[in-house]
């Protein structure tokens, strides 16, 4: 399989971000990744394919996403898009900017929240994107840098407060760590990515968190706002989609390496859960990536 591409952004070491807006009528960036975090919104791009990690969906008129993982690949591509007039505007910028001194102040804990979950990728309900349009309708064009700072700012905390926000790449896709949750969820969250290709019982899983199995199962519901079974499914299309990406196994070979019991199965849940199956969604990464 071909490399990803290393995006190598315009950042400068003397700026806090690096804003870029544009008209288009198509998408031609390959697929790709870099180190800084990233805020791209689209408008008039309905139909346009998304991809972040192992997410893929068409996007709606309105598009906010973060992506903050130097590992996540991600890409716009024109899917069934028809405009002639796309708006893209994508701000660029490092982690950096805020030292984790600041980022433990409570005016900033809603951000670093934030950006901790942008590993995965994060797409802003429609709601959100109303709610910063304003700010970020005219950023590109702020003469004040501080100002435009400021409105940056604002961006980030509002988007920081919005519900429904959807996290986008699986973590066993993304290669995301897990220090930040209660040390039960996280001993069996740990528990499940060593052990994926195996039989995972209910009764195994709630002795490792201390608990009875129906316990176990309401705990791991509330703290994660997932089913066990759910999550475990989830897990394990990671490492698939990761494998489908990064290796020439054959599907077959990687249905049993990531713990499905059969190939039919598979096929059914990756379709159900990726709205691809796992030959399309191979085809799909070999086309965008680009060899460096």
């Amino acid at each position: 399989m071909s490399s990803v591409f290393t995006e190598i952004t315009q950042l400068s070491s003397k700026d806090c971000f690096h804003i870029v807006e544009r008209h288009k009528t198509e998408f031609t960036y390959p697929l790709h990744r870099h180190r800084e975090f990233e805020l791209n919104f689209i408008e008039h791009g309905a139909g346009v394919r998304r991809i972040v990690g192992d997410s893929v969906e068409e996007i709606g008129d309105f598009e906010l996403v973060l992506v903050g993982s130097e590992g996540l690949e991600h890409v716009w591509e024109q899917g069934n898009c028809k405009s002639a007039d796309i708006r893209e505007i994508t701000i660029q910028f490092s982690k950096d900017i805020f030292n984790e001194n600041l980022l433990s102040k409570n005016q900033f804990v809603s951000i670093k929240k934030m950006l901790d979950k942008a590993e995965h990728g994060l797409a802003f309900p429609l709601s959100a994107i109303m709610k910063v349009y304003s700010a970020l309708d005219t950023l590109a064009v702020e003469k004040e840098k501080f100002v435009q700072f400021l409105k940056f700012l604002y961006i980030l905390y509002e988007l920081s407060m919005a519900d429904g926000v959807k996290v986008l790449a699986s973590s066993s896709f993304a290669n995301t760590s897990r220090n930040k949750e209660s040390r039960r969820v996280q001993k069996v969250k740990q528990y499940i990515n060593d052990h994926y290709s195996e039989p995972l019982m209910l009764n195994d899983l709630a002795d490792i968190a201390g608990m009875s199995p129906v316990a176990f199962s309401r705990f791991f519901r509330i703290r994660t706002n997932r089913t066990l079974s759910d999550y475990i499914a989830d897990i394990r299309l990671g490492f698939a989609a990761r494998l489908l990406v990064d290796t020439t196994k054959n599907i077959s070979e990687i249905c049993y390496e990531c713990g499905f019991n059969n190939l039919s199965n598979f096929n059914r849940t990756f379709k159900n859960k990726r709205g691809s199956t796992p030959r399309e969604f191979r085809e799909m990464y070999k086309k965008h990536k680009v060899t460096v």
